[in-house]
Parts: structure tokens; sequence; C-alpha cells
């Protein structure tokens, strides 16, 4: 199975898997699986970095490619058409980091391993 991590997911299974559903454990650590992350989480976790908000993440910051490849990871660049997609999607959800990956998982129709319900309102696949 091919899945898309939320950033949070990917901040989670790399420095709190404990955090982690059960089931978004198992997807995550399946050698059968393929672990999609977004461009747009490099740029959320440096974004947040910088403001102080994810100060834990320094490691991921000054390294993105390689810890997220190293992990087994493959990466997702975001498309023209991603990017029209999210701009597209209805809703008053607002933050264009989940905007991004919800218009990734949709238009490579990835199941997005993530536990925020508000993605929902998208008809995002969620895994949790």
């Amino acid at each position: 199975m091919r899945v898309l991590l939320d950033t949070h997911a990917l901040l989670w299974a790399a420095f709190r898997k404990d955090l982690l559903s059960a089931r978004a454990r198992k997807v995550v650590q399946s050698p059968t699986n393929e672990i999609l992350v977004s461009a747009a989480s490099a740029w959320e976790i440096a974004t947040k970095y910088r403001l102080g908000k994810l100060p834990h993440a320094q490691v991921l910051v000054e390294d993105f490619i390689a810890k997220v490849t190293s992990a087994g990871y493959a990466l997702l660049s975001i498309s023209a058409e991603h990017a029209l997609r999210a701009g597209r999607l209805p809703a008053d959800h607002k933050d264009p980091f989940d905007r991004m990956l919800a218009a990734q998982a949709i238009h490579e129709d990835l199941p997005l391993v993530s536990n925020d319900q508000q993605l929902d309102v998208f008809g995002v696949r969620r895994e949790w």
C-alpha cells in the first residue's frame, strides 16, 4: 500500500512512535508499504522550527532529505496540479499545509496517515 504521511505523523514516527495509533504504527513500519513524505511537510517543519514551535525538529530541518530517505520513505514533490487542487479545495479550512497534503493525497489517490479529523472535510481517506 502507498500512503502519504501527515506532518505530525512524520514527526511522531521520527521522535515519538508512542503517539502513533497502533494502526498508524503498523502502516508506517510495514516493509511492504511505500511511505511518502510531502515537500509540504519539509516546508511546514522548517517554518514551525523557525517560529520556535518545533525546537526538537532541528535534526530534520538540517538534513530533511537524508533523514527521510534513510528512514525508507520517498519524497513527494509539489506539482502545479497539486497546487491548483489545493487552492480549489472547498471548505473554510485555512491551513495551507493541510490543504496541500489533502490535495496531494486526493490527486495521487493515497490514504493520508493522520489523526486530524478536520481533514475529512476535504474527502481524504485517512489511516489512523
